[in-house]
């Protein structure tokens, strides 16, 4: 249930940055959520494996190059999906990782922890 609730609340995040950059293009809320389930598998499956390969980078920036991961991960996804979600270079796909990263710390806290005491 979590897995899903988070799936959705990325799809509303990822409408939400394509409203606010015109470098960022989502072309509805049904390929928002296409989007966001690709990035979850991609984060389960590809995510780790980039993180092993780029490890002492990784402990050098004391992990802020987890978000360079994150970009490569977004732009993969849109590598998939084709023009139904467009990113425009990799400047773009930086911030929206780190933008995306901040707003899930976010909304997990206010949203997701509170259902852990269920």
């Amino acid at each position: 249930m979590r897995w899903l609730i988070g799936i959705l609340l990325n799809a509303v995040l990822f409408i939400a940055i394509a409203g606010f950059f015109d470098g960022f293009h989502v072309s509805g809320f049904g390929a928002a959520v296409t989007a966001s389930f690709i990035l979850s598998i991609l984060n389960v499956l590809v995510r780790p494996i980039l993180i092993i390969l780029t490890l002492p980078v990784t402990i050098l920036t004391l992990g802020l190059f987890l978000f360079v991961i994150n970009a490569i991960t977004l732009i993969i996804t849109e590598q998939i999906m084709g023009g139904a979600l467009e990113i425009d270079g990799f400047g773009m796909a930086f911030l929206v990782s780190i933008i995306m990263s901040i707003a899930n710390v976010i909304i997990h806290k206010a949203v997701l922890d509170p259902w852990k005491e269920r």
